[in-house]
Parts: structure tokens; sequence; C-alpha cells
């Protein structure tokens, strides 16, 4: 996956904002429409661009508790890594999820309506796992930076 300044440059402004035309984008780039719109393909189908997403915010839609959720396996298995990562992927509550190192093995952000709610994900998502060891949860007092956004930086001539 290679980009030069000017896809740099257009990965910056729509990082900020993904709801600007082409039109917009290409004249802050300095491109037409056409060729913003060539390099816009060309870097989503390369996986330089991964999703066109917003971001929601979960009070307004209903989902106001966000945690942090640690956890831990019961063992370090190809197969069960694989079958926790399919599960976190289906799981709506589950909003991001990382495989990580250190004291634990996944971080998850998960929403929900109220701690019924998030009770009820817990035992059917954590509890009737026999892979779980343990989760650890940390719930979010205030959003104090909510983003994607990845520094870019212009690569050399």
């Amino acid at each position: 996956m290679q980009y030069d300044r000017t896809d740099a440059r257009i990965l910056d402004i729509v990082q900020k904002n993904n709801r600007l035309t082409s039109e917009v984008i290409g004249e802050m780039a300095g491109l037409s429409a056409t060729a913003c719109q060539r390099r816009l393909k060309r870097l989503r189908s390369d996986g330089i661009i991964e999703a066109d997403v917003s971001i929601v915010s979960p009070k307004a839609v209903g989902r106001p508790l966000q945690m942090l959720v640690l956890v831990s396996l019961e063992r370090e298995r190809t197969d069960i890594i694989d079958r926790f990562k399919k599960a976190i992927k289906s799981s709506a509550e589950v909003v991001n999820g990382f495989y990580v190192t250190g004291e634990a093995d996944f971080v998850l952000y998960v929403t929900a309506r109220t701690m019924d709610d998030f009770e009820q994900f817990t035992r059917r998502f954590f509890y009737e796992n026999p892979n779980i060891k343990g989760f650890k949860t940390m719930v979010i007092v205030d959003r104090v930076k909510v983003g994607f956004a990845i520094p870019i930086e212009s690569p050399e001539d």
C-alpha cells in the first residue's frame, strides 16, 4: 500500500470530514473532481481507507452506558482466539474490539441502554463462554476525545 503527497492531503481532508463532495476535496487538494474520485476509489480498494463512517452519539440513540472491558481468555489457542474475534464482530453491543498484549487478551468498547442490559450482555457474552477466564469492566464517565483520525505523514518524493 503506497500513497503520495496528494493522497496524504486527501486522507487528511476526509478524516476530518467525510461528507465533503469530490469537488470540494479536489479543490482543497489541488485536483479535479474526477481525479479526486479516482484517487479515493484507489485508496479504498488498496485498503488505505478502511471505511466511510459517521460517529454517532451513543447517548443520542439511547445507549448512554459505555464501558471498556478487559477480557482474559482461559487459554491462548488460535481456534479460541479466532472464535472470540468472530463473536466480537457479530455482537451489536461491542462497538470496537482489540486483540492486545499485556494484562488482558482483548479490550472491548461496549455500549448498553441500562445496567440491566449490560448484565444480560455479560451473562450471554462472557459467563456462557467457557473460554473466558475473566473480565474487568471500566465505566466511561466522559468521552473526552472521539474519532478515528490518524496522523498522516506525506511520503518523501
